[in-house]
């Protein structure tokens, strides 16, 4: 009797998931165990005070949030650990953020937290201690090619695509990378519902927004309290005094609220934050058209893959939640040159500019300066 060969299914993997004690975290672990991988569950404590690191659906890693994550990997049925990397992010993500705001740039610290800390550091460990993959509740999708060689695309779902802050992730830590959630589309809603017949609590949690280690969501208070308030001059662009503030560092370019000007604009229309002078404690401040910006170079190229060569035209995204943008971008000398085919606006020094190619991940950097159309360089 001839035998039918069967289909080869991929071998299992020893999976280490991180669980933040949140509901798409929970599920992608779930779903990790449930295609047969060994999956042992991890959260990460990153909060030397984690009591006071959530305030409803603001901030993460709780002591709230650690049970909850316990609780979750207790039902799916994998072993489940906390690690400890409260001062490996109070030194790489927090500091890093307090001394860009201080320079007068704009960070994001969840897409450096994926590059530092759950791919860096936490990736580290795994490896070092056998496991073969990091899997995130991350809605981003990882393609493996016909020479084994992986890409980073977005997510299935573009309304809930997170690969903006994965765009810092290099080929290394792509190999090693899973995302269970990447190729469903489906709603939040349905994930939650999935979640309650997994039999996992967290169905109904709320999910954590703005900065997680900002519990309070007041950016400029836990700034001030970190670096003292200084009141300097709010000027317009002829150099004019226009009002005053309690430190530079409160403020981003492209910032409308919030800028206590007691002079209104000649025109009556809304004025918007154009540049921040940390050296000399001065805000700029300007109509909305004096935010355009029609090119920027940025530094720290990271790539997804091999670096790009010569000049390439792609897709940009600028923002975790912002559109796409078509530019031309070269790599010249390690700075990434970028030129937009039509002009954006608000874009700030610190930020991140991811490229795509359809819907891969070609790489990410630093934004360092920017062109206005009408102006001359930005430089922070």
């Amino acid at each position: 009797m001839t035998e039918i060969p069967q289909p080869s299914r991929p071998r299992p993997l020893r999976v280490l998931a991180a669980m933040s004690g949140g509901v798409d975290s929970a599920v992608a672990a779930a779903r990790a165990a449930e295609a047969g991988h060994d999956v042992t569950g991890v959260h990460l404590a990153l909060s030397a005070n984690p009591q006071s690191f959530r305030t409803g659906a603001r901030g993460c890693c709780t002591i709230e949030d650690s049970r909850d994550a316990r609780r979750a990997a207790d039902v799916i049925g994998i072993p489940f650990y906390v690690w400890d990397l409260a001062d490996r992010f109070r030194e790489d993500v927090v500091e890093n953020f307090v001394a860009e705001y201080e320079a007068g740039r704009t960070p994001n610290p969840c897409l450096r937290c994926n590059e530092k800390i759950k791919f860096a550091a936490l990736l580290d460990k795994a490896l070092a201690l056998g496991f073969d993959a990091v899997a995130t509740g991350h809605y981003a999708r990882v393609v493996t090619l016909s020479d084994g060689t992986r890409e980073l695309h977005r997510a299935s779902d573009m309304a809930k695509d997170q690969s903006y802050v994965l765009g810092v992730l290099d080929d290394r830590q792509l190999a090693h990378a899973m995302f269970p959630l990447g190729d469903t589309v489906t709603t939040k809603d349905e994930i939650r519902a999935e979640a309650e017949r997994r039999g996992l609590a967290v169905a109904k949690k709320p999910d954590s927004h703005d900065i997680c280690f900002i519990a309070d969501g007041d950016t400029q208070g836990f700034l001030a309290n970190r670096l003292g308030r200084a009141e300097g001059d709010i000027v317009d662009e002829s150099g004019a005094k226009v009002g005053t503030h309690e430190g530079a560092h409160g403020f981003t370019i492209g910032q409308r609220k919030g800028l206590r000007i007691g002079t209104p604009a000649p025109d009556g229309k809304p004025r918007y934050v154009l540049d921040i002078s940390p050296v000399t404690n001065t805000v700029t401040v300007g109509p909305a058209d004096s935010l355009d910006v029609g090119a920027l170079t940025a530094i720290e190229p990271r790539w997804c893959g091999a670096a790009p060569t010569g000049p390439g035209t792609y897709t940009a995204q600028l923002r975790a939640h912002g559109d796409e943008t078509e530019v031309t971008a070269e790599l010249t000398d390690g700075v990434l040159e970028v030129s937009f085919k039509e002009p954006v606006r608000g874009v700030a020094p610190g930020q991140a500019i991811v490229l795509y190619a359809g819907t891969r991940v070609v790489g990410s950097a630093t934004i360092a300066t920017t062109s206005r159309t009408t102006k001359t360089p930005t430089r922070v």
